[in-house]
């Protein structure tokens, strides 16, 4: 059995970079991963266990064009996402499975109803769903 070699890690401040840019700066973020396609899933630890991947710094900003493209090249969705972007039956099915996530913060503290107003119009149904809530 071949015993295959650790990668390298990514250099924390390409890391930084990106989660930072993808906050709002598309034509930086696509910049970066073209330079280092490994960063699409990397994740930067604000302090305190506030960690955020370059998905979450665009859902919490509201920054859809963002979002999709990171989910275009292979960024792995998670519920803040999907918030944000309008995907009631994610949530919806999210929420049904595992009722507590309601509760749980996002990268900042955000909550999930916070990321469904940066949604816009497009997010409309799932901020009236989780307002039903309470």
């Amino acid at each position: 059995m071949q015993v295959q070699e650790q990668p390298t890690a990514i250099d924390p401040t390409l890391v930084k970079d990106m989660v930072s840019n993808a906050h709002g700066d598309l034509a930086r973020v696509r910049e970066l991963l073209a330079q280092t396609p490994a960063l699409i899933n990397c994740a930067w630890d604000w302090g305190g266990g506030d960690w955020e991947t370059p998905l979450g710094a665009a859902a919490h900003m509201g920054r859809r064009d963002i979002a999709l493209y990171l989910l275009e090249h292979g960024a792995r969705l998670d519920l803040f996402a999907a918030t944000m972007l309008g995907h009631l039956e994610i949530v919806r099915a999210t929420l049904a499975a595992f009722p507590a996530t309601l509760g749980v913060a996002g990268p900042h503290g955000i909550p999930l109803i916070v990321h469904a107003r940066k949604g816009g119009a497009e997010a409309a149904a799932v901020l009236a769903y989780l307002e039903s809530l309470g």
